[in-house]
């Protein structure tokens, strides 16, 4: 079968023929393409058929390798008369603007990129890291511009961290049943950050909100009382649970290294006795912990607060919920352990959102926002760090976004 047969019938262009194909002198196929006869070329600023007057010369635009072999293909561009702009360059269905490479290998290589670091995909195909890059940049830019952001009543905020010295980066996604992608990216964790998203959103979309996910981080809090007060805001129980550990491992940490100075290693060793979840115990560690709950250390009663907690969750009634919360904090508060007093007042001074959780009858949590973060962390370090914000960007809208992409007659991959 011919290579013109078979671009004939996958990449069929219909004011154009491909004349010729042959190999040049480096190896390459090079693919010849004229216009077919009485054609008008298409003005490439407004797409209004115009004159042609004159032609330039052969420019090469690299498309899918076949069979392995790079392939290009050659065409001389036809200088248009246009009525509204002027003298132009004619658009051509196989690439946009001045790019040497087709639209179907920019499409080619942000799917390998979604599979493959950007490194691996311009190794693999016998290209650079820029083109790799520019690809994915045209993909996300327009997966941006023809996305959908209506229907969205479920949201999760957090933030992760971006490096130690760039700090943190406000996320946001979608989390309703039907669909969960990544809306917005920005720099810090600042109330600035997350006002944008609203702005994108706009007033319409964001009365639209039913569900708000989010931790305890107070620019988080103040944004969403005052831009979306309508939506029941959640603070779920993977982010207090997290604190709860934090609490937990501050006070095991300063009793250790206490006993240490004294003479005595009873703590040692014990951080994932105390912070692992009962069940998911090694046998080594489930019998060191029984050891240590005979002992009358801080460590062991901060661990039984913080097991004692766990049946908070179980209520299905937030009335109830509140008189555990209640009966638990007092306890805390007189426990004389400075980080869980902390913790107690913490969620005595959160207990409305805390109550959402049961109001919204434990069908939304943080737990699809932490999947999506791991994922997101995943892709920054699979490209071993990016240079630039706006690097990054793109990176995380196109693995996380789920944006909708150009269609082409055909798929090569």
């Amino acid at each position: 079968m011919l290579v013109k047969t078979i671009l004939n019938r996958l990449q069929r262009f219909k004011s154009f023929v491909y004349e010729r194909v042959s190999f040049n002198q480096s190896g390459e196929l090079e693919v010849v393409v004229r216009p077919r006869r009485n054609s008008a070329p298409v003005c490439g600023s407004c797409g209004v058929e115009g004159v042609c007057y004159d032609r330039r010369g052969p420019r090469r635009y690299e498309f899918v390798p076949i069979w392995g072999i790079k392939t290009f293909f050659v065409y001389r561009p036809r200088r248009v008369a246009c009525v509204l702009c002027g003298p132009t360059i004619e658009l051509l269905p196989w690439c946009r603007g001045k790019h040497r490479h087709t639209t179907t290998l920019r499409l080619f290589l942000a799917h390998w990129a979604k599979k493959l670091s950007w490194k691996d995909v311009a190794t693999e195909f016998r290209t650079t890291w820029q083109h790799v890059f520019r690809a994915v940049a045209f993909v996300v830019e327009y997966g941006l511009k023809q996305r959908d952001l209506s229907g969205i009543t479920a949201i999760g905020v957090d933030e992760i961290q971006w490096s130690t010295r760039k700090g943190f980066l406000t996320v946001v996604y979608q989390i309703d049943a039907h669909k969960k992608r990544l809306l917005w990216v920005a720099r810090h964790r600042s109330v600035r950050s997350l006002l944008g998203f609203f702005r994108l959103l706009g007033r319409k979309r964001v009365a639209q909100l039913q569900f708000i996910c989010s931790d305890m981080w107070r620019p988080y809090l103040r944004v969403i009382r005052k831009k979306a007060p309508q939506a029941l805001h959640i603070l779920d129980r993977f982010h207090i649970m997290s604190n709860l550990n934090k609490a937990l491992d501050e006070v095991r940490a300063k009793e250790a290294r206490t006993l240490s100075a004294q003479g005595y290693e009873q703590l040692k060793s014990s951080r994932w006795c105390f912070l692992k979840r009962p069940e998911n115990l090694t046998e080594k560690q489930d019998t060191k912990l029984k050891e240590l709950l005979q002992a009358n250390l801080r460590t062991v009663r901060a661990y039984l607060l913080k097991e004692e907690f766990q049946f908070f969750w179980q209520y299905s009634s937030p009335a109830w919920a509140s008189k555990f919360l209640k009966v638990w904090s007092t306890k805390v508060l007189r426990s004389r352990i400075g980080p869980m007093k902390k913790m107690a007042r913490q969620l005595r001074r959160h207990e409305p959102l805390l109550l959402n959780w049961f109001k919204a009858k434990k069908l939304f949590s943080s737990a699809v926002v932490e999947g999506f973060n791991n994922k997101a962390k995943v892709t920054l370090k699979k490209a071993y760090g990016f240079r630039t914000f706006g690097a990054m960007e793109i990176a995380l809208f196109h693995q996380l976004g789920d944006l909708p992409a150009p269609q082409l007659t055909h798929r090569f991959w």
